[in-house]
């Protein structure tokens, strides 16, 4: 990687807002690292460098104007294809809408525009984001940086593959069940799925659809912050407003972990199994958070029902969402989510009373819990990144997913809870595959999340390890997804 490509978005903003880079500059250094680690990963899957370039010209003369700057000023970076952008090919992932363009930004994407950001292109995405692995039949299989035979994770590998690989410091991605962190653990990045309505998200027919979440993709923890100091804040469509908006992400992040309460568990307290070379790297690091002042004792929250809690919900989201999409194009969308949205289908009232009612005893069990602790830490991922040709893996230490949800289960647990959960890198296996670790603290406490996960990077630093740039690592690698 050149400077640039190095820099964190802090400083690249910095740098501009300094006139020490051009917005020209740092989106042609984007432009030609997609062209130069592509190939190998297929993170970004739609590419408009004429409509960026010009965006950045615009951006450095407003640099000269003298005028007051956006926060994320000249900042180049591609969006998730899940999000629509006006003027430009938004697919979902999905052979239905593989030439759409539409006509008007999704809310993130406008916030992030109005921010100062420099709209470059589409990142790969599994179809209509589901499933933490990413791959379609519209653009093929996004692969792992630090492994490119393996998979990303998903559905914001394509996110999570980018900002691993240099070509782009920042980026919005969504987790609906592990979006977010299954692709930060894969890929040695960090992701943050914020409280409920931080980041307003649309949705199609319910726009109090709590389980889906907007967040972002970052090396390091204060870009984190910054990106939410730009997005945070209330929308009409998103109500009650929630109690936290930009400015409370606003300035540094000074890590801290200080008497600190901290619980970890293996296995959420479910004998949800995990990779034992996952659980090598994590326990090997729980020393670090003692060190910084923190205590750590082997404890979860009462779990019980969360996987009902989770399911349910998600059927019903994929029912409303998709529902008439595979009623009018079920040829063209893949069995995953066919099956998704028939589950929703299939529901029957009492199956959707029983879930509201245990989801409102999981609430109370969480309740009790934050009163003990500060912080919930717990594997990112049950497996290392996996081989990119599966569709998902086939075995997790000895137990076979019945679907494949199951091997997603360490962040579908947590989804169901609704807390504010950050995937953070926490090391490399010996053959040197990431692994990352969850940390969940209670609603609505994200800026010391923020604080906790700050403080253990500043003690390992493993975003410092990059994936190798050598040609070898980078020769043109075509990864096919088994058919169903």
């Amino acid at each position: 990687m050149n400077e640039i490509q190095q820099m964190s978005a802090t400083d690249l903003v910095g740098a501009i807002r300094r006139r020490e880079v051009s917005a020209l500059e740092a989106v042609t250094s984007h432009l030609e690292r997609i062209d130069a680690v592509n190939p190998a990963t297929n993170a970004v899957v739609t590419v408009e460098p004429e409509q960026a370039l010009a965006s950045a010209d615009a951006a450095d003369r407003l640099t000269g104007s003298g005028a007051d700057f956006p926060p994320l000023h000249g900042l180049p970076m591609t969006h998730k294809d899940t999000h629509a952008v006006a003027g430009m090919r938004s697919t979902n992932g999905s052979r239905v809408f593989a030439d759409l363009v539409p006509a008007e930004d999704d809310t993130v994407v406008a916030r992030l525009r109005a921010a100062g950001v420099v709209a470059t292109g589409k990142s790969n995405v599994p179809e209509f984001g589901a499933g933490s692995h990413t791959f379609n039949d519209v653009f093929g299989t996004t692969t792992n940086p630090y492994a490119p035979a393996r998979s990303a994770g998903g559905s914001s590998g394509g996110v999570a593959a980018a900002v691993a690989s240099g070509i782009q410091p920042l980026g919005e991605g969504s987790d609906m069940g592990g979006s977010l962190r299954i692709p930060a653990s894969f890929c040695n990045v960090v992701g943050f799925r914020p409280s409920y309505g931080v980041v307003p998200a649309e949705s199609v027919n319910n726009d109090w659809a709590w389980l889906g979440r907007t967040g972002p993709m970052a090396r390091e923890v204060s870009d984190i912050a910054l990106f939410m100091s730009a997005v945070a804040g209330p929308s009409d469509r998103v109500l009650p407003p929630a109690p936290l908006t930009g400015a409370d992400f606003a300035g540094p992040v000074l890590g801290d972990l200080s008497g600190v309460r901290i619980a970890w568990s293996p296995d959420f307290g479910l004998e949800i199994p995990v990779e034992p070379e996952v659980l090598e790297v994590l326990t090997r690091q729980l020393h670090v958070f003692e060190e910084a002042g923190a205590t750590v004792e082997e404890a979860a929250p009462d779990l019980a029902g969360a996987d009902e809690v989770f399911r349910t919900t998600r059927a019903i989201d994929f029912a409303s969402a998709l529902g008439p999409l595979v009623r009018e194009h079920r040829e063209l969308i893949k069995p995953e989510v066919v099956w998704n949205v028939e589950s929703g289908w299939e529901l029957t009232a009492q199956q959707i009373m029983d879930a509201t009612a245990t989801r409102t005893r999981l609430a109370a069990a969480v309740r009790a819990f934050y009163s003990r602790y500060d912080l919930f830490l717990s594997p990112g991922a049950q497996v290392v990144p996996f081989d990119a040709r599966l569709r998902y893996p086939s075995e997790i230490n000895g137990s076979k997913p019945q679907t494949y949800l199951d091997w997603m289960r360490s962040a579908c647990v947590l989804s169901a809870t609704g807390l504010p959960v950050l995937a953070m890198p926490a090391g490399f296996t010996p053959s040197g595959l990431p692994v990352g670790f969850q940390m969940a603290v209670n609603h609505y406490r994200d800026v010391e999340l923020l604080r906790y996960a700050k403080a253990f990077e500043d003690r390992t630093r493993f975003v410092d390890r990059r994936p190798e740039t050598g040609a070898g690592q980078y020769e043109h690698a075509v990864v096919t997804v088994a058919a169903e």
